[in-house]
């Protein structure tokens, strides 16, 4: 049965949604099992169910988008079952840059068809997750962590995406129910993750050349400034590379807990990765005279909910003004 008009005002009252929103048609929201949630047993219920309607509102608002510009396709490899490292050297081939530092992991990301969300303040406690949809990969990302924070959080879910993708809901969006139950799973692939986002962002060869002989935490400080990485991650990436023994990585974590390093990145990156194509396909909206709250309205968005799937990940512009932020070179394809 439709609820009464009133009680769709009393619905639009206290969640602060437009009626229309109610009428809309239902949304469709992803499950546990399709996203790649780090850490599920720390979640509250309420963190998780607020994560997956960000999903949901990110999955009707690409949909809207696709029906107006022509969207990179998406184009990853399905390394399921691949070593995480020899993963890692797969997509830098793919992409073709070889063993270079990236510069804009967000951009190579949606170069690939990826679509990049933020989560917005209700999910703080989120890092990040990742999903397939109906063949589409998103990924969401906390964008109130630091920038080498969120890179690695970006490359964490493109390891999940390319290599756990059935396990996340395939490419259909159905859980992949052929696999048998294994406990030790979450942590397994939590860990291929976590080794692939280490050797995409700090690929091997490259930086044991570039390791000093005496790795000093100022040292090491330089090093991660040239790959964009977080000091913590560079620190464990060498441990794991067998270039810190057990004694010298020990003594750098101390460290790096001691001086603060964990919350405040030395010498940290001052530019947040952000979107090119949610950036472009705004500007283009804006300029043909439908500003951000006229996005929302057309989505039956509060504009909140719209600022929050794009918080971090955009300039905001005031509508109707196009001077306000500067255009992104290059233009989406408009479908006519």
């Amino acid at each position: 049965m439709d609820p009464s008009d009133d009680a769709i005002a009393v619905l639009s009252r206290v969640l602060r949604f437009p009626p229309s929103f109610f009428s809309a048609g239902e949304l469709d929201e992803p499950t546990q099992d399709h996203a790649s949630f780090r850490a599920l047993s720390s979640m509250t219920a309420t963190q998780r169910h607020a994560a997956l309607a960000a999903g949901a509102l990110a999955i009707d608002f690409t949909r809207w988008l696709d029906r107006r510009f022509e969207l990179p396709e998406p184009d990853l490899l399905d390394l399921r079952g691949a070593d995480p490292e020899a993963a890692a050297e797969t997509v830098r081939r793919q992409w073709a840059i070889g063993e270079k530092p990236i510069g804009n992991l967000v951009h190579l990301l949606e170069r690939s068809g990826v679509r990049v969300f933020s989560l917005d303040e209700q999910c703080r406690e989120v890092d990040a997750f990742s999903l397939w949809r109906h063949g589409t990969p998103f990924v969401f990302l906390n964008t109130q962590k630091t920038p080498e924070h969120s890179r690695f959080d970006a490359a964490h879910e493109l390891g999940h995406l390319v290599l756990h993708r059935h396990g996340h809901g395939g490419c259909d969006g159905a859980p992949d129910l052929r696999e048998e139950p294994d406990p030790k799973r979450g942590r397994r692939t939590e860990d291929e993750a976590n080794a692939f986002a280490a050797a995409l962002l700090m690929p091997r060869r490259t930086l044991l050349s570039m390791t000093p002989r005496i790795p000093t935490l100022q040292k090491l400080v330089e090093v991660k400034k040239v790959w964009r990485v977080s000091l913590a991650a560079l620190v464990h990436r060498l441990h794991r590379l067998d270039v810190l023994n057990e004694w010298q990585y020990r003594q750098l974590c101390i460290e790096i807990t001691r001086r603060g390093y964990r919350t405040q990145e030395p010498d940290g990156l001052s530019d947040r990765e952000t979107s090119q194509v949610l950036a472009k396909a705004l500007d283009e909206l804006r300029s043909s005279g439908m500003g951000r709250a006229d996005v929302a309205r057309a989505l039956h968005l509060p504009p909140s909910e719209l600022e929050g799937l794009l918080f971090g990940l955009t300039i905001a512009a005031v509508d109707g003004d196009a001077s306000s932020t500067s255009r992104p070179r290059g233009q989406l394809h408009v479908v006519r």
